[in-house]
């Protein structure tokens, strides 16, 4: 019987592409791998982001424990009782403080002046919006270096505590045009109003305000008519929120404030005061309207014969 031996015989080329197929196969398996990874991490994130933000925006509606909000109130308290610094007694702060906690949400608090309790109003108010305003850009500008955080503005004020009376009269005459209850003050021409601030600021619904500056101790100092009359006009325009807006004035015993306070916030308005503070609750009013108080209200601690010098005192 006859055999016959085959040889089989390996090109050089049949391993160049066996190798090739297999190099290129795992080079696929390793593509669809890291796809399928990405597209699997990318979807595990996306799936995880809502509720992430969920619990951010839960936290940071919460307001300030009540154990670390009266700690904070009993230390100051405490320093403004023993140190001639602060200007703010401690039945003051406490009554401030009792609306602040009062919030439904975080108030949108607004101060004007920067005073020994600054630091303090920012705490209480934790996670709402605290903004302020004085009439010192150094101290704006030293405020926000060392606590960038803060919120502040200042302000260049024309007015002077011995024109009052004059403002008065003057606004009075513009009460149906710059001068009116309801307008958005950005475009106030009114001399009362503080129509420089950031157009934004305008917008909000304020919930607290607090008048305890700009200076008004001397006759040439700005006064406080103008934040009396922009806090007056911020509560009855306002939009949003609730309908009544808390405004407290400190150092009401003086006669720019006490008078302003009556033309502007109106005595009836006026629910409590504590020492040298004036805590007036104003509601927001129609447009239409053209009196910031009930006739006459006003008249008796603004007219001529209740009129006294207003000198530096």
């Amino acid at each position: 019987m006859k055999t016959s031996t085959k040889f089989i015989v390996l090109h050089p080329s049949i391993h160049k592409q066996g190798g090739t197929t297999s190099h290129r196969t795992w080079l696929l398996i390793f593509f669809f791998f890291f796809t399928f990874a990405f597209a699997l991490t990318l979807l595990t994130t996306r799936d995880a982001i809502p509720t992430t933000r969920t619990t951010t925006s839960a936290t940071s509606k919460s307001p300030l424990p009540k154990p670390v909000f009266d700690a904070l109130l009993h230390y100051v308290s405490v320093s403004s009782n023993s140190s001639e610094a602060s200007g703010i007694s401690s039945a003051e702060l406490n009554s401030i403080a009792a609306v602040l906690r009062r919030c439904s949400t975080p108030c949108n608090f607004l101060i004007f002046g920067l005073t020994h309790e600054t630091l303090l109003w920012n705490s209480l108010n934790h996670n709402g919006r605290t903004v302020f305003v004085d009439e010192s850009a150094y101290l704006v500008s030293k405020l926000e270096e060392k606590h960038p955080e803060i919120e502040a503005y200042d302000v260049q004020f024309t007015t002077k505590v011995s024109d009052m009376y004059e403002l008065l009269e003057y606004s009075r005459d513009q009460l149906r045009n710059e001068c009116k209850p309801v307008q958005n003050l950005l475009f106030s021409d009114c001399k009362l109003a503080i129509n420089d601030l950031p157009n934004h600021i305008y917008d909000v619904a304020w919930d607290v305000i607090l008048v305890d500056g700009p200076r008004g101790y001397f006759a040439g100092a700005p006064g406080r008519m103008p934040a009396i009359f922009t806090a007056g006009v911020l509560a009855r325009s306002k939009r949003g929120g609730g309908d009544k807006t808390h405004v407290f004035v400190h150092e009401i015993e003086r006669e720019v404030e006490r008078v302003s306070s009556d033309e502007f916030l109106c005595r009836e308005n006026l629910v409590e005061t504590k020492h040298l503070l004036g805590h007036f609750v104003v509601e927001k009013m129609e447009a239409n309207r053209f009196e910031f108080c009930p006739e006459g209200e006003e008249e008796e601690s603004s007219s001529p014969s209740s009129k006294s010098s207003l000198s530096d005192d």
